[in-house]
């Protein structure tokens, strides 16, 4: 019955239409090898849609392009759907991925995006306008990103808890 109602509530992914992409991070990595040292890149990407889909993808390679094209390559396989009411998020939540956790709290019209770097592209490539954050343990830039896409993934809508729950009613929401 939950897969019913999932599948009623979410687009297909074809629906997705123009992806846009925002790069968090950019590493330069070193390997030792007999002769010296290589150069490597790690690049951490977001992509989304501005209007509830959102992914997140690191991307390793010997040139940056490389690690940035493979990195968004991740993201659009990495593809998650948000519940977006009022512009906002419908509840709170607490995101956490090992050492990092991050609150995520709705907010009211007009108070705009509240949010660190890291999590202020990915809330705002999913669309969200309204929203306060605050990171409460680690603040490294994967698992702060990875325990907010982990908070946005478990985030329910009203009306598919109504349905769960077995209640008829529906509650107006202007979806976005």
């Amino acid at each position: 019955m939950q897969k019913e109602i999932i599948e009623e509530l979410s687009e297909a992914p074809e629906e997705i239409g123009e992806l846009e992409e925002r790069l968090i991070r950019v590493r330069r990595v070193f390997t030792v090898v007999k002769g010296g040292r290589r150069i490597g890149f790690n690049a951490l990407v977001v992509v989304g849609n501005k209007n509830g889909w959102v992914g997140l993808g690191l991307g390793k390679g010997r040139e940056l392009l490389l690690a940035i094209s493979k990195g968004r390559r991740e993201a659009e396989r990495n593809l998650i759907q948000v519940p977006i009411v009022n512009d906002t998020i419908p509840h709170e939540v607490i995101g956490k991925f090992k050492a990092s956790e991050v609150l995520l709290k709705p907010a009211s019209p007009g108070t705009g995006v509240i949010a660190g770097e890291t999590v202020r592209a990915i809330v705002e490539l999913a669309g969200i306008k309204n929203i306060l954050t605050k990171s409460l343990r680690s603040d490294n830039p994967l698992n702060l990103a990875k325990a907010t896409l982990m908070g946005l993934k478990s985030l329910r809508h009203p009306q598919e808890i109504f349905k769960l729950r077995g209640k008829g009613e529906k509650i107006e929401y202007r979806d976005t």
